[in-house]
């Protein structure tokens, strides 16, 4: 599997996996304040998703830190996730395979400066955000709400149901 084929698949389940948590997270039992918590974690992984698709794109963000003052309403969070999500799949389906090793200098919130591949960045992207959905898992565990499953295994066999065919192992 090429890395543009593996992105594209790692892209396409973290926007199946954000539209599950979303959905799940509306309905979740949470209490006002993990409620608030889980939302805030979501906006903050979508804030990081935004200044690095701004980096990706060489655009400037415009953002201070990796998440924002407002807590926005999850209706309006879960609209935003939807087309970001959409722009990074759509970004690694249209990256040629010598541009995944391109360096990219940008500016961190912070004020620091760095440098990554896009391959690189794209990575960090896919891992932050799963991080973070497990933190927000943990909460709708203790309000027993059992979260999605945030597993690439899962996707794939849900996507390509004749992985699971008998193979011999």
């Amino acid at each position: 599997m090429s890395t543009s084929t593996l992105l594209i698949s790692l892209f396409e389940q973290k926007a199946a996996i954000d539209r599950e948590f979303l959905a799940s997270l509306a309905d979740a039992p949470l209490s006002p304040e993990n409620r608030h918590s889980a939302i805030r974690t979501l906006n903050h992984i979508h804030t990081v998703d935004r200044i690095f698709a701004a980096h990706l794109s060489g655009e400037p963000h415009g953002l201070k830190a990796t998440n924002t003052e407002a807590t926005p309403t999850l209706p309006d969070l879960r609209a935003s996730f939807e087309q970001l999500d959409g722009w990074y799949v759509n970004y690694v389906r249209g990256l040629a395979p010598e541009q995944f090793e391109d360096v990219v200098s940008f500016r961190f919130t912070d004020g620091d400066t760095g440098r990554m591949s896009r391959e690189e960045i794209l990575a960090h992207v896919i891992h932050h955000g799963s991080h973070h959905r497990g933190n927000v898992g943990m909460l709708m565990k203790q309000a027993d709400q059992p979260p999605p499953r945030d597993l690439f295994t899962r996707y794939l066999h849900q996507n390509e149901p004749e992985r699971r065919s008998a193979t011999k192992v």
